[in-house]
């Protein structure tokens, strides 16, 4: 099999990579494969870090059957009748990748998306899960900081990594008496708490942190009955609430009234209750005045009504005004700050990338080169020979008509 590491062509570019240097050449050595690097000025590893591995650099990667990136890829750039992995952002019919699954269908693409990507159990493989958490949280302790002046922090961009960064918190991180609400309790989410707790947090339960006064800076992280009941009788069941979560309400209040930052790390259904509505963001008692989603929904299909639209590692914060429900500058006093940037791993790239090729070699590669008709393929395939596969058919209406 002969394997292309493409060029990120997403505006702006992401600096991540699929397979690093030496996880490539370690690839080549034990499996029957060929590696083809597509030269790029942006990637954190660079060109001449794959060259010194032994790596084969092209532009032409036209001669490659399968094509690994991490961003979508642009249509214009997409190559027909070739197998690709990327993270495709459209199993949840987002409006703004419509066009790019109808071009994968006109073209005769084979999409395999990592994000569903999972083991016998259900369980995803493969995710930069929880690095956006562990970025996600630090920049929203950051904006904090800008907005008070209370504290200094660096952005994650500017430290080499996050053990650079953690040797900060415990050395020079000085916090005030906060209160963090965390919603999310998977890789996102505990990568979040990893950084809480490096920075000094002390975690507690959430009725401490409704009912309990602290004179040091404290954090809950929410799991889903903490923050969603039945409408008919404020119940709740998991198994339900994941089947059927259009039965459920949000009862998140008492947080927004209580947190100083939320941090919002949980995977969410487009049936589900918003945390909060924007007429309950112009109430007095809201009380949280830095927002940090990673989960990055873009309203008004979002758990957080305010993320008006993604943001960028160049200008991560927008001001969120509740009277006019528009984006201002952030920092002003009637507005709620709002970290939305959607490719948070990519601060910290070289950790991300490392990390992310040890999944795919040691849960994806095989499957790939020896069981490419396995369960695990067949379910992470969304289109192939010209269609939606069997698996992605509730997709049809997003797909539309594809004019050829």
């Amino acid at each position: 099999m002969k394997i292309g590491i493409i060029r990120e062509g997403k505006t702006p570019p992401d600096t991540r990579v699929p397979l690093t240097p030496k996880q490539c050449a370690k690839m080549i050595r034990q499996h029957d494969v060929e590696i083809v690097i597509q030269p790029s000025p942006n990637r954190c590893f660079k060109d001449e870090e794959y060259a010194a591995e032994g790596l084969t650099l092209s532009e032409n990667i036209s001669t490659c059957d399968v094509l690994m990136g991490v961003k979508e890829v642009p249509i214009d750039n997409l190559i027909p009748n070739k197998t690709y992995f990327f993270f495709s952002h459209t199993i949840k019919k987002q409006s703004y990748n419509q066009k790019l699954l109808q071009a994968m269908v006109e073209r005769n693409i084979s999409m395999m998306d990592y994000e569903v990507l999972k083991d016998a159990t259900g369980k995803r493989v493969i995710a930069f899960g929880r690095w956006a958490g562990i970025v996600g949280a630090h920049n929203g302790l950051w904006t904090y900081g800008q907005r008070t002046n209370a504290f200094e922090l660096p952005r994650m961009t500017d430290f080499y990594d996050f053990a650079e960064a953690k040797k900060f918190y415990a050395e020079k991180l000085k916090l005030p008496n906060l209160k963090v609400v965390l919603t999310g309790t998977g890789r996102v989410g505990n990568g979040s708490a990893e950084v809480l707790d490096a920075m000094g947090f002390r975690k507690v339960k959430p009725r401490e942190f409704l009912n309990k006064q602290f004179n040091e800076p404290i954090y809950t992280q929410l799991v889903c009955k903490n923050y969603a009941a039945r409408k008919t009788d404020n119940g709740f069941n998991k198994a339900e609430f994941y089947a059927h979560p259009e039965r459920y309400k949000s009862i998140f209040a008492p947080y927004a009234q209580a947190a100083n930052i939320m941090i919002n790390g949980i995977y969410w259904d487009n049936a589900a209750p918003a945390f909060f509505t924007k007429e309950e963001m112009r109430q007095k008692n809201f009380n949280m005045e830095v927002i940090a989603d990673i989960t990055c929904d873009i309203a008004p299909i979002a758990s957080i009504p305010s993320t008006l639209y993604a943001t960028t590692i160049a200008e991560p914060v927008f001001g969120y005004n509740p009277q006019t429900e528009q984006a201002e500058t952030p920092y002003q006093s009637h507005t709620i700050d709002m970290m939305t940037i959607d490719n948070l791993p990519n601060e910290l790239p070289r950790d991300a990338s490392k990390n992310f090729g040890a999944q795919f070699i040691n849960h994806v590669l095989e499957e790939l080169l020896y069981r490419p008709e396995g369960r695990m393929m067949r379910q992470a395939n969304i289109c192939k020979n010209g269609d939606l596969t069997k698996a992605f058919e509730y997709l049809r209406d997003y797909l539309g008509v594809v004019e050829v």
